[in-house]
C-alpha cells in the first residue's frame, strides 16, 4: 500500500479542517476511482447487449454529429 504524505490545516483551536497532498497522489487517487467505478459499471451491465466494433462505430460517429 502506498504512503500518503499529507500536510493538516488546521483552524484557530487547533482542529484539522482540511488535508492538503502532492497533485502526483492526488492524481493517482483520482485514476483509481475511475477505474474502480468504471469496473463497478461494466460489471453492473455485463448481461446487457453488446455492439460489435462496427456497430460501436457507427453508433459513435452518429454521436458526433
Amino acid at each position: 500500500m502506498k504512503t500518503i504524505n499529507k500536510q493538516y490545516i488546521v483552524d484557530e483551536r487547533n482542529k484539522k479542517i482540511a488535508v492538503q497532498i502532492p497533485i502526483e497522489t492526488f492524481e493517482e487517487i483520482e485514476e483509481i476511482l475511475e477505474n474502480y467505478a468504471l469496473v463497478q459499471l461494466m460489471k453492473e451491465n455485463e448481461n446487457e447487449e453488446t455492439l460489435s466494433i462496427e456497430e460501436a462505430k457507427a453508433y459513435y460517429n452518429q454521436l458526433k454529429k
